[in-house]
């Protein structure tokens, strides 16, 4: 078979399994409708459980130094009130204060120092979401103001900031809303869902079909074709690719129209991203519908993929609310490496340099799977 044979054999099937795809109503349910659905429900009303523990930010001078006067409010409620952590490594987190209460439950603060720009990046990737600013005789709280939780941990330290020796002034001046683009949730919230997306199409689109096929006994027939067995998983792949694209498109310009949402890193550098996504979850979706015939061991090896990441990885909420020993193993995962690198650039305004690194990391762990995938695959 020549080269031109074999791109003319990719093409056609191609366009065969897109046919195949779009014919179903069910596509454009839950691949289209269903995350545009859940962005509109989770954007307009979310809410959930208040946290066990939340992290703030006390904002320090742009030399690092620490701008807390002695006599401050801020410095009197952090010196006498909180409890200092005896590590004093700078990535932890330098006070907590807890507020006991045996009905609800406890609340514990812990409280990170940080330059503004460093803060501001970190409250868009929800790392944190009240920042602290100390003045002499009063706190400047600065939070979005429609996020719930945002809320409820200002009125929660707020009440607590001051009943020490040193009384703040109460003022409405304290409250700082920020309007800063990439701070809400639904900011934090869609690039999680088209991340989240991409890898559901890959593994039940690509993996599944293929092992419902098997185990009906139609791939056995396309072995008496002269199509080569690259060219069919490829073709499965281009057009999964295709699907996803459409569908990330409509759910980002239905938030654009519905949400003002926006991208503020370079677009360039997302399609790249988008692709390494595709080409990531797509290999490991041929790596585990290689050999299996069995829908329900398939099913079972998909949700085992599938639901740690989508747990883990902070699609509906940062995962930086997971115990401190887990956050290096979750952050190599490959969803989240997908979707940190995307709200880098929908809200933080990432390009090539940022996110080099992650499109190198998916396009090799995509390469890998699909080659062993290809190598163990069997028909039948």
């Amino acid at each position: 078979m020549n080269r031109f044979s074999g791109l003319k054999q990719l093409w056609l099937l191609i366009i065969s399994l897109f046919r195949e795809i779009v014919r179903e109503p069910g596509v454009l349910f839950w691949g289209i409708l269903f995350p545009i659905l859940m962005s509109l429900g989770l954007g307009l009303a979310f809410t959930k459980k208040a946290d066990v523990t939340r992290k703030v930010a006390v904002i320090t001078r742009s030399d690092g130094s620490s701008n807390l006067s002695g006599n401050s409010v801020l410095s009197a409620f952090l010196e006498k009130r909180c409890e200092k952590n005896p590590s004093g490594k700078r990535e932890s987190w330098i006070w907590k204060y807890t507020i006991k209460d045996e009905k609800l439950g406890n609340s514990i603060f812990l409280i990170y120092e940080m330059k503004w720009d460093e803060a501001m990046t970190f409250l868009k990737r929800g790392t944190v979401n009240v920042l602290l600013l100390g003045l002499n005789d009063s706190v400047e709280y600065h939070f979005d103001p429609m996020n719930p939780d945002a809320q409820l941990t200002f009125l929660k330290l707020s009440s607590a900031v001051g009943k020490g020796e040193v009384q703040p002034v109460q003022s409405i001046s304290e409250i700082k809303p920020l309007t800063v683009k990439g701070t809400r949730y639904i900011d934090f919230l869609v690039p999680g869902l088209m991340t989240m997306g991409i890898m559901m199409s890959s593994m039940w689109g690509i993996s599944y079909g293929l092992i419902e096929k098997r185990s009906k006994k139609l791939l056995r027939r396309l072995v008496a074709t002269p199509m080569r067995k690259s060219n069919f998983l490829m073709a499965l792949i281009s057009v999964r690719i295709i699907m996803n694209f459409i569908e990330s498109s409509a759910l980002f310009f239905f938030a654009l129209l519905a949400f003002k949402m926006s991208i503020q890193g370079n677009i360039f550098a997302l399609i790249l991203l988008f692709l390494a996504g595709n080409i990531a979850f797509a290999g490991l979706a041929i790596l585990i519908s290689s050999h299996t015939s069995n829908t329900e061991v398939g099913n079972g090896l998909i949700n085992f993929v599938v639901m740690p990441m989508m747990i883990l990885s902070g699609i509906f909420f940062s995962y930086q609310n997971f115990p401190e020993w887990s956050l290096p193993v979750i952050r190599k995962l490959p969803l989240t490496i997908l979707t940190d690198a995307a709200r880098s650039i929908f809200n933080e305004g990432a390009g090539f340099r940022d996110t080099a690194f992650p499109i190198i990391i998916l396009t090799a762990i995509g390469a890998l799977f699909f080659t062993i995938g290809l190598k163990i695959f069997k028909w039948h």
